[in-house]
């Protein structure tokens, strides 16, 4: 526990509260005198001795509850054994279940503590083994929520995933050589596989459940605050503001197009009307200009990181379609899917909604940018043409698959203007399984926004030029 509570001390500093070195001493030694029975009392102790200003205890407070609350409930949908799981379902019984109940007993002394504990359900002991995880892991070093995915897999393999899949091979192929019928071993690994992957979920649930309590907000203000620790009230502010800025922008694009409304000097024609006048021109002629209204795509990343910043972005961009001849809204996570009929019959809440609940595309697959980026150039190309821009929306996040840049070099290529909009600060890009330096060299442009504000200060970029 004292590695946890130097731990949690880092936390506070790394939100804004001033701890000092004694005052982490003074909690390791009345915590020692408390125990860890009494969950107020314990509160109250850490409170006393490392929080010295007033404005600091709210701070204290939520760094407390994600910190040192909940880990066991992250563990929840793993709350039965295997041997559990298969009598209840009946898929296995009689001596086959037998079978496999007593060879599970026999490897178990041999595997790791984390295949012992997802064997067993045992929700306790895989808390405990994340949490000793956790201090394996840097986690000052977590900048931004958009970097779970990497600091989940890290965790994994402290914890032991990579043994622990080992030890479940193991099991299956000693059942398999014990003489349990294809149709059981099947029926084994199916099982073995659902609890692996809920581990999985789980490790990303802890790290984002701890990445809450350490990423400082950067303001009061909810327009300052990063999309992601919005409240769902602040969630509905910042729609108001979103389509307030959109309102904005197209009232003054409507004012520019009228002042350049005349096009260049047309000579010839200028001459020929001021004839009376011996050619000297009292009567400018100008060319007529064309208004050009651009076609628009959107491509927007809708996995959970960015789930937020989609939605504020699908609003903005709803809203100034008044300002495009057509408009285009694809979603994705690994797979591509086009919402522009969402957004064309339903409200735009009722269409946002539609369009990030996947109803059109998978939500529990992992990023896959390359792919998806790939899938679009091979069936939306053609579409593509001079007055397009193709805007892509998310983090850049791939996940260790292929980028497949050449994607969007060709998008590029046949587009007007390509700009990829991204929802994590620029300092993390390119680390870990962040492919946005080599996504930025292929568009014409690549901006951050994190917050309302930022979309209020890139905003005249993204609207027709």
């Amino acid at each position: 526990m004292d590695a946890r509570i130097v731990e949690f001390a880092e936390v506070l500093r790394q939100n804004g509260v001033r701890v000092s070195t004694s005052e982490v001493q003074d909690a390791l030694r009345a915590t020692s005198e408390v125990g860890l029975q009494d969950r107020n009392l314990f509160r109250s102790v850490l409170r006393t001795t490392l929080v010295k200003r007033e404005l600091d205890v709210d701070t204290f407070n939520r760094a407390f509850e994600f910190y040192f609350s909940g880990a066991a409930r992250t563990f929840e949908a793993l709350d039965q054994s295997l041997a559990k799981q298969l009598e209840e379902e009946g898929y296995l019984e009689g001596d086959l279940l037998k079978m496999v109940i007593i060879q599970m007993h026999q490897l178990l002394p041999e595997m790791s503590p984390l295949a012992q504990a997802v064997l067993m359900g045992d929700r306790a002991r895989l808390a405990q083994i994340f949490r000793l995880a956790s201090l394996q892991l840097d986690l000052s070093r977590m900048e931004s929520p958009l970097q779970a995915g990497f600091f989940a897999r890290r965790m994994l393999a402290a914890a032991g995933a990579d043994k622990a899949r080992s030890d479940m091979k193991s099991l299956e192929d000693e059942l398999r050589a014990r003489g349990l019928t294809p149709e059981g071993v099947e029926i084994v690994s199916r099982h073995v596989a659902a609890a692996m992957r809920q581990i999985e979920d789980a490790a990303r649930q802890e790290v984002k459940r701890q990445a809450e309590a350490r990423i400082r907000r950067r303001g009061d203000s909810a327009t300052e605050k990063p999309l992601h620790l919005l409240t769902q009230a602040e969630v509905d502010q910042m729609e108001s503001a979103v389509r307030t800025l959109a309102d904005k922008l197209r009232s003054r694009l409507i004012r520019k197009q009228r002042s350049h409304r005349k096009g260049a000097l047309n000579v010839r024609r200028t001459l020929r009307r001021n004839l009376p006048w011996g050619g000297v021109p009292m009567v400018p002629q100008f060319r007529t200009r064309r208004p050009e209204r651009p076609e628009l795509v959107v491509l927007c990343d809708v996995s959970d990181s960015v789930r937020q910043a989609s939605r504020m972005m699908l609003l903005f961009m709803h809203t100034m379609q008044s300002l495009f001849v057509r408009v285009r809204s694809f979603v994705f996570v690994s797979d591509v899917g086009e919402v522009t009929q969402y957004f064309k019959d339903l409200e735009v809440d009722a269409a946002i909604d539609m369009a990030t609940a996947g109803k059109t595309v998978s939500l529990s697959a992992n990023s896959n940018y390359g792919r998806a980026l790939a899938d679009f150039t091979r069936d939306h190309l053609g579409s593509i043409t001079r007055r397009t821009t193709v805007m892509v929306i998310g983090d850049g996040r791939n996940n260790y698959n292929a980028n497949n840049a050449w994607a969007l070099k060709d998008l590029r290529r046949k587009a007007k203007r390509l700009l990829w909009i991204c929802p994590e600060e620029r300092g993390n890009w390119g680390i870990g399984d962040s492919e946005m330096l080599t996504y930025e060299k292929h568009c014409h442009q690549a901006v951050v926004v994190t917050s309302v504000s930022d979309l209020a200060r890139i905003a005249d970029q993204l609207v027709p030029a």
